[in-house]
């Protein structure tokens, strides 16, 4: 026997249905208490009662078929004004199969591409919203930004589940696994990014201009003639922030606070600070071009934090070695400029500030560990015995961290851990390190400011005293917290640095001649036996060495190559290809010891190759191919090393990429020189 389906009343509607019956309950309990008071009274009550039970129920059941139908009616009638709504909505609205079939659309969907036509997929109408882009998997949202006849338009993709759809749909047939439809809405976003980018255009931005050697080019010019050099210059600087609607505030002889809207930002940065340039070539018979250092701080929620940023961004552009620009962001930095050298100073004061600060940060500690960056070259490893003596020489316990011995620092290294003269725990690996280090004890970083590239990055997580001396350019990646940065740019050498420190860091240091050549072995190395980067300090610091014991000639034979090396070095060079007429690139082979540092050799040997601006030498080694670049002083290397994740000087730098893929590498080095090229900084 079929079973009749029957329809029930639920919710509030069924307990608005059944109140008159509920009230039958009083009417019952004051029934039972008149029959206590009066029988007769009680009597008629309850005949009373039961003729109102029976006219509810008789309302009741015949009220509630016609209450049924009325709102069955007016279901139908909601679903197709609901229909109607969403047909007519102004919110272009489709319906699509996982594959981008359109299913059905509204009528603004349909105005928007051109009328409905049948099997149109969504990709046609709108290329950004292919099957690839709709919600897969537990993500049952999506959005995305698009754009169509010159509209932008935020699109929402939603999917929507149909279970069991293929059972009761007679005409459409869809696999269990798919039974999903998208649903996609278009909102018109066009004028609200206009406002957006109107908004953004208008915010203000601080900035900081530094002239960075005043100094210097005032004491070259005449002084009746010196007002008006800074006259001139700050009609260059007033007149490029004035032409591109900004303020500028002299806040001293040599610094300026400027005011500017990021719409004059993305003019000034699209001829890439022209300014820098603008300013070198004012000159009224002053013997050298003044250099200026901005910093601007971007993208902040308020105008302190703008400042901020540029305060930090000034630092770094000095810390750099000025002549450029540095822009700060909450997403990183990006830099212009910076293609000269700086001038060196010839004023050692910065150097014994920077020794005392050390000394007393040395002496409040009982323990320090010194460490250069991996693969040790004999700059880094000179550095560390310096400050491992100035450590000594302060009656302080000294180690240094050396994982990696390469042939470069063999014959130093050997003759030192051999000596009675040291500990046997003056050479600690990485491992051995991490258990000698404790709350009292500082570590002193040299020859590198970025933390990876440490030989125990490890280390700086657990020190509470860190200092950094290097003379590389600093870069967005910096060691942080670092009680003492002492980082010169200009300088030639970490040795040279560091035999400055020696001098003042402690009264009649004596300095074993050993050490002495380690010291003199990198600043020789770094200066390529004194062509390069020399300068007035330079010389003073390699004759404090001399008269300290360094043997020249015995550093000159410590780093005369094999015959192997020497082959090795001859057939990378034989093999080197000129690329754009100016740039070698060549490949070092990696079957000898210390390929690394033979790259380095061999980068240096092209330069003397007439016609050649600059040289890059690439090398495998230990699972990484490493790169040496050198100039003279037409290019800056070290813009290019930074583009490709490295660093150094303007005309010594080096990057290392994470992979053993020659061609890849060699690629990626042409492609950043074709950039570059391009966009001038080259």
């Amino acid at each position: 026997m079929k079973k009749k389906n029957r329809m029930r009343l639920k919710g509030q509607l069924r307990m608005y249905m059944n109140w008159p019956l509920i009230m039958t309950v009083l009417l019952v309990a004051m029934d039972i208490w008149l029959y206590v008071i009066d029988r007769k009274a009680g009597l008629i009550m309850t005949v009373c009662i039961v003729l109102y039970l029976g006219i509810a129920c008789g309302l009741y059941f015949y009220n509630r078929s016609l209450i049924l139908a009325d709102l069955i009616q007016f279901s139908a009638q909601y679903k197709g004004i609901e229909n109607t709504l969403l047909k007519e909505l102004p919110v272009p609205y489709a319906v699509v199969l996982e594959d981008g079939r359109i299913l059905w659309m509204n009528d603004a969907f349909a105005a928007l591409s051109e009328g409905p036509r049948k099997e149109k997929y969504l990709h046609r109408v709108i290329p950004e919203l292919y099957p690839g882009v709709f919600p897969k998997g537990d993500i049952g949202h999506s959005e995305l930004e698009v754009t169509y006849r010159d509209r932008n338009y935020q699109a929402e993709l939603r999917r929507v589940s149909f279970e069991g759809f293929s059972e009761k749909e007679e005409l459409l047939q869809i696999p269990a696994e798919e039974e999903y439809f998208v649903a996609v809405s278009l909102q018109d976003v066009t004028e609200l990014n206009a406002y957006i980018r109107e908004n953004e255009d208008q915010r203000m931005i601080a900035g900081l201009i530094y002239i960075d050697n005043y100094d210097e080019v005032m004491e070259s010019v005449e002084e009746v003639r010196q007002s008006l050099l800074v006259a001139l210059i700050d009609r260059k600087i007033n007149k490029y922030i004035g032409d591109v609607d900004g303020i500028v505030k002299k806040m001293e002889k040599d610094k300026y606070f400027i005011v500017i809207r990021k719409e004059s930002y993305r003019r000034i940065a699209e001829d890439r600070f022209s300014l820098l340039e603008e300013v070198k070539q004012v000159n009224i018979g002053n013997a050298r071009s003044a250099t200026l250092s901005i910093g601007l701080g971007l993208n902040t929620a308020t105008y302190a934090l703008s400042y901020q940023y540029a305060r930090v961004a000034i630092d770094l552009a000095l810390a750099r070695g000025g002549d450029q620009a540095v822009i700060k962001d909450c997403n990183g930095i990006t830099y212009f400029g910076g293609k000269k050298e700086q001038t060196a100073k010839n004023t050692r004061v910065k150097a014994r500030v920077k020794a005392e600060a050390l000394r007393e940060f040395i002496v409040t500690k009982d323990q320090v560990m010194v460490m250069g960056h991996k693969i040790a070259d004999p700059d880094s490893f000179g550095a560390c015995m310096g400050i491992y003596r100035a450590a000594v020489s302060l009656e302080k316990k000294a180690h240094i961290v050396i994982n990696t011995v390469t042939e470069s620092v063999r014959p130093l290294y050997d003759e030192i851990a051999e000596s009675p003269a040291y500990e046997d725990d003056i050479f600690l690996t990485s491992e051995q390190a991490l258990d000698y280090i404790s709350d009292n004890t500082m570590v002193i970083v040299v020859d590198t400011n970025k933390p990876q590239m440490t030989e125990c990055p490890e280390l700086l997580k657990r020190s509470r005293m860190i200092a950094v001396l290097d003379h590389h350019r600093q870069g967005s990646n910096v060691i942080e917290n670092a009680v003492l940065s002492y980082v010169e740019p200009y300088s030639s050498s970490t040795c040279e640095m560091v035999a400055e420190v020696l001098q003042y860091i402690a009264d009649d240091v004596k300095i074993p001649s050993v050490e002495a050549d380690c010291l003199y072995a990198g600043v020789m190395i770094d200066t390529r036996n004194f062509m390069n980067r020399t300068g007035v300090r330079t010389f003073e610091a390699a004759a404090f060495l001399r008269r300290c014991g360094a043997d020249i000639t015995r550093v000159r034979k410590m780093f005369r190559d094999d015959m192997e090396s020497y082959r090795a070095k001859a057939e990378a060079m034989r093999k080197a290809e000129v690329y754009r007429d100016e740039f070698a690139i060549a490949e070092c082979p990696s079957d000898i010891d210390s390929p690394t540092v033979l790259g380095a050799q061999a980068a240096n040997e092209l330069l003397d190759i007439s016609g050649i601006k600059a040289s890059f030498v690439l090398t495998e080694y230990e699972g990484k191919i490493y790169l040496s670049a050198r100039s003279i002083d037409e290019v800056n290397v070290q813009i290019i090393a930074e583009k490709l994740g490295g660093g150094g000087h303007i005309n010594s730098a080096g990057a290392q990429f994470d992979h053993t893929n020659m061609p890849e590498a060699i690629s990626a080095l042409k492609a950043t020189i074709d950039q570059m090229i391009e966009e001038g900084d080259i």
